[in-house]
């Protein structure tokens, strides 16, 4: 059964256009917690997976991951038109971040992996992982 978007091809594609992939205003307010917490770190490095916060120095980096963008068991609602194309982007995008996280933890690196509803859900837990991280 082919599902009609009710929106336009050209509303649809300046919808998508419009969704940020990095300094979204959760990793924003994420940063700004981190940093009145005293921790330093890089923002949306040129490390492998483009991690949204960074530090080198003590091997750490998060991926603040989107339920849509990186497929959420719980929360990832695929979309009702272009299935094909959206289950393979979605798989496409998972597969991804598990070999960028193996590629990390390979060479030593501390990889915090932090879900867009946990944030919602715990903000504060959240970021008591990332600053257990970058002080061990």
């Amino acid at each position: 059964m082919k599902y009609m978007d009710k929106f336009t091809t050209q509303k649809r594609s300046s919808i998508m256009r419009a969704v940020r992939s990095k300094d979204t205003k959760l990793e924003r307010k994420v940063r700004s917690s981190l940093w009145k917490r005293g921790l330093r770190f890089r923002k949306n490095s040129s490390l492998p997976g483009k991690p949204d916060i960074s530090n080198k120095s003590i091997k750490t980096v998060v991926f603040i991951d989107s339920c849509f963008w990186h497929g959420c068991a719980i929360h990832c609602r695929m979309p009702k038109s272009n299935i094909l194309y959206w289950d393979n982007k979605i798989s496409k995008n998972k597969i991804r971040d598990n070999l960028i996280t193996e590629k990390y933890i390979d060479k030593g690196w501390n990889v915090i992996r932090i879900w867009e509803h946990e944030l919602k859900d715990d903000f504060e837990k959240c970021i008591e992982k990332v600053c257990k991280a970058f002080s061990s």
